[in-house]
């Protein structure tokens, strides 16, 4: 079970593990409930067998509750535990009450919950260090006090420097040094583990906050640049409508027929207008988002002031972004199906940039032997650009998807959140996704709308 409320882990400062939750204490209450019953029964066998039955039945039962009923709080107050418990163990040795197997085992959990569980490691160190320095005192004082009574353990011979029964004392020295560091080692074992789990939760919590603060900064910085864009948009239609406006006002008088012709390409830019403000204008009051872009989405901070925007590309220039595309490397075909229509700004930058991305993102994922081609289809209601591939990577056009989510291209450009942004903005529809004979596929179908007369 996972730790709660995990204190901050901070380099150079004590980390302090915190406690468990409800159901880690009654694991540990059930804990010490089988290890009473499996002590008793033990001991039972053991009277039964001729060992320690000179004891009264009493003295086994106070020896099981005194061994094994303090690990039911071991992770609250290990120290006290394990200091419980090795009195216990003692005491039952010196009394005969206590038999070896289960109370070896309960003994080992109290020293090991000390090393994981202990509120400080220096406290810690102390009590694990006095009880095995006590064990070890009081074994050698075992084994010093009864090698001088020849009618203990007699089969064993005292003479020689390495006699059988100080080889029979190594045995216990080494199986003690074994299991003592045992415990030692594994309840450090098991701290450090629970210190690494909380440093890797919080910095995950670290990585997910300042996920969203880019996320959140990413979004603002590419809605920065279609207000940019809506800039150039306005000042277009305006433009067109000023000259439109000048023209109609000179020739009213003398030539009704060119003021009426300047009059409705004055109503038809207008109306243009007002489409493609509300398209962006969308975009931009929009506060819900569904994905990640990268902070330097549309290059944002390094594309200098508007007045210089590279807004003006549109589909005109296809043929030198494909070309463009070719000279850094990527084998690119171009293919425009279709008579070449007026389309609105909106709708032409649009399209030029998802191009631009797409080819972008081919040659930093598709792989070095990838192709691509680029088609423009002209029909009498709509432009449809398409983007496909050879590579093998599925997020070599429009960036990578993670958990069904999409998120942003790592090539810094729109990614797949920016172009279904575009799209959207001018009334069109996007399709991506892997191709099933291979590669990858970017459709982006935009409808026409009334081309504003130019000045």
């Amino acid at each position: 079970m996972s730790d709660t409320l995990a204190p901050p882990v901070i380099d150079g400062v004590e980390w302090v593990r915190p406690r468990p939750g409800r159901r880690a204490f009654r694991n540990d209450l059930v804990l010490a409930a089988v290890l009473a019953v499996a002590s008793a029964g033990s001991v039972v066998l053991y009277r039964i067998a001729g060992i320690g039955d000179d004891a009264p039945w009493w003295g086994s039962a106070l020896w099981v509750l005194g061994m094994t009923a303090p690990l039911a709080v071991r992770r609250r107050w290990p120290e006290v535990v394990a200091i419980a418990a090795s009195a216990a163990f003692i005491i039952g040795a010196m009394t005969e009450t206590m038999e070896l197997l289960f109370s070896n085992i309960a003994l080992f959990i109290a020293i090991y919950s000390v090393g994981a569980w202990s509120r400080s490691r220096s406290r810690a160190n102390i009590v694990r260090t006095v009880i095995v320095v006590g064990m070890f005192a009081w074994l050698f004082w075992g084994l010093i006090t009864y090698s001088a009574m020849q009618d203990y353990l007699p089969d064993l011979g005292r003479e020689g420097l390495l006699s059988p029964y100080v080889a029979y004392g190594l045995i216990n020295v080494l199986t003690n040094l074994l299991y003592f560091g045992g415990a030692w080692y594994f309840g450090d074992s098991a701290y450090r583990s629970a210190r690494a789990r909380a440093e890797l939760e919080q910095r995950t919590a670290e990585l997910a906050a300042e996920r969203e603060r880019t996320r959140v900064q990413a979004v603002a910085l590419e809605r920065l640049r279609i207000a940019r864009e809506l800039h150039d948009v306005v000042a277009h239609h305006v433009s067109v409508i000023g000259v439109q406006a000048g023209a109609a006002r000179r020739v009213l008088a003398k030539d009704p027929d060119a003021a009426a012709g300047a009059l409705s390409s004055i109503e038809s830019s207008a109306r243009d207008a007002v489409d493609e403000l509300h398209g962006l204008l969308g975009t931009l009051r929009g506060d819900q988002d569904t994905g990640e872009i990268d902070l330097v989405t549309g290059r944002a901070a390094g594309d200098g002031p508007a007045t210089v925007s590279t807004s003006t590309r549109g589909l005109d220039r296809i043929e030198d972004l494909v070309a463009e595309s070719a000279a850094s490397g990527l084998p690119v075909t171009l293919a425009i199906i279709g008579e070449p229509r007026a389309v609105s700004a909106v709708v032409d930058l649009s399209a030029y940039r998802i191009a631009q991305e797409a080819l972008t993102n081919v040659r930093k994922h598709a792989g070095s032997s990838a192709t691509a081609e680029v088609r423009v289809r002209w029909d009498d209601d709509a432009v449809e650009l398409e983007v496909t591939n050879t590579g093998t990577s599925t997020r070599s056009a429009a960036g990578s998807v993670s958990d069904g989510r999409p998120t942003a291209s790592s090539s810094g450009g729109l990614g797949l959140l920016g172009m279904r942004e575009r799209v959207g903005a001018a009334g069109g529809t996007l399709e991506v996704g892997p191709r099933a004979r291979g590669g990858y596929l970017v459709r982006a179908r935009f409808p026409l709308r009334r081309e504003a007369v130019r000045s």
